[in-house]
């Protein structure tokens, strides 16, 4: 063997530091990247449903098909995109070019779907289904690159969980500027031309999102490769996922998650404008709400040290549901009540993320231990697709029941209206929770399992190195 043959050996990231531990320049490069990302996913959770109605006009019950329909491309191109970021060779890695050159496309489109749009009410319609479904397909090239990532970075659980703790914290505080900034933003930047503001927000949020984008590619490595002798067609890719257990039930529990997650958030904002009377408190609402998340994502490594991550997570759930059907006793005049029940909820759900997103990398182990091949990418792309469809499935949800129960914008609600907005926030979403304490059950990899696993996994590539 030649000296170039003994260093290329030595430097193959298949054998020389997957099961390293990362140093904490690269935790803090990675995780600023979810910061960037919620600066667009929180504004949609959050504002885009009453942008539409309250802002630029559109029904409740056509702005929730919408969001629904447009779920259906990303179907189709959240798996194309992770089979395409498997195969990807480039001398920067597999999914790190895709994290840099996106950002610019994802700040422009979405910048196009905060804009109000000079048309009647069907070309507003049609204005809002062309620029979110852009905006979510720009989001795509860079979400499922990024998510995947993590999977690549390191080879030990205990790790990983560390990293994406980074990453939530660093999403959360994301969101938390989200909430409490925006709207004040809205104002100021807009001086009184709101759907102005909507634009200069955005733009300005697109700004920071690249910044943190090209962070991310400057500051991580990536340690682990698939087999070499991996030769898997994407229909192959797919076909693993179906039949790997633990990846079909983090499938459907990211989705019911995701239902509770986006459904408090989206219906709080209706909450306190139309049932408390009290708009002025969205920011301390919503912002106390993702500081509390993100203190629940920095204690995960600390939690997964007694209790592992299936175990955790189903206790997690059932205690989201019990709060969040609690508060929907709490009469209205008791705000710091419901203030108080809303950000115990957060600090519950706060975990949720980190550990969902470490297991979906050990699902990945998983589909390589089982079948000797490995889609990290296409693995994080459909479980990342189930997230996304939770999320509009909530949004349409709300839009739906608003609409059923007589919601007008910006006007006097009924009964009806103000018992569908509160039933929103509280006993459906708690209902939720308790169906993803439950699917938990059927997950199989706690954490003898997963041991097993990743030890066989390290003979293998010792074996091959």
């Amino acid at each position: 063997m030649t000296q170039d043959q003994n260093t290329a050996h030595a430097g193959h990231p298949r054998t020389r530091d997957a099961g390293a531990r990362l140093p904490l320049r690269e935790k803090l490069g990675y995780g600023i990247g979810d910061f960037g990302f919620n600066l667009y996913w929180a504004n949609i959770s959050a504002f885009l449903l009453i942008f539409y109605t309250d802002v630029m006009g559109l029904a409740a019950g056509a702005v929730g098909t919408m969001m629904l329909a447009t779920k259906l491309v990303d179907a189709v191109t959240d798996p194309l995109m992770g089979a395409i970021a498997d195969r990807t060779r480039t001398r920067w890695g597999r999914f790190r070019p895709y994290i840099l050159y996106g950002a610019l496309p994802l700040a422009f489109t979405g910048v196009l779907t905060w804009t109000v749009p000079d048309l009647d009410g069907g070309g507003k319609l049609m204005w809002a289904y062309a620029t979110f479904t852009l905006m979510m397909l720009a989001y795509t090239v860079l979400a499922m690159p990024y998510s995947a990532l993590s999977g690549v970075m390191t080879a030990d659980s205990q790790q990983r969980t560390t990293l994406i703790s980074f990453r939530f914290i660093a999403a959360f505080a994301g969101t938390t500027l989200v909430n409490w900034l925006t709207l004040d933003l809205v104002r100021w930047l807009g001086r009184g031309d709101e759907p102005l503001g909507w634009q200069l927000t955005l733009g300005l949020y697109g700004i920071v999102a690249a910044a943190c984008f090209a962070i991310v590619f400057a500051t991580t490595r990536e340690r682990i490769e698939p087999p070499p002798q991996q030769r898997s067609a994407v229909r192959q890719d797919i076909l693993d996922l179906l039949r790997n257990r633990p990846w079909l039930v983090l499938f459907v529990l990211a989705l019911v998650i995701m239902v509770t997650i986006v459904m408090r958030s989206g219906s709080l904002v209706y909450y306190l404008k139309y049932h408390i009377g009290r708009p002025e408190l969205t920011g301390l609402f919503l912002g106390s709400y993702s500081v509390a998340l993100a203190v629940g994502a920095a204690l995960t490594p600390v939690l997964t040290r007694f209790i592992d991550k299936r175990r955790l997570l189903m206790l997690l759930m059932a205690a989201v549901g019990v709060a969040s059907c609690t508060m929907y006793f709490v009469p209205r005049e008791q705000i710091w009540l419901a203030f108080g029940l809303n950000t115990v909820v957060g600090l519950l759900l706060g975990p949720k993320s980190p550990l969902a997103f470490s297991m979906y990398a050990d699902c990945a182990d998983y589909t390589e231990w089982k079948t000797g091949r490995r889609a990290t990418a296409m693995t994080f792309a459909a479980a990342a697709f189930s997230q996304k469809f939770g999320g509009a499935l909530a949004s349409a949800l709300i839009a739906w029941m608003l609409a059923g129960m007589g919601y007008v914008a910006n006007q006097a609600q009924s009964d009806a209206s103000r018992l569908g907005i509160v039933l929103l926030l509280t006993v459906i979403p708690g209902v939720v929770a308790l169906l993803a304490a439950w699917v938990m059950r059927f997950y199989p990899l706690d954490d003898a399992a997963l041991a097993r696993v990743q030890s066989e996994l390290q003979a293998r590539r010792e074996a091959t190195a």
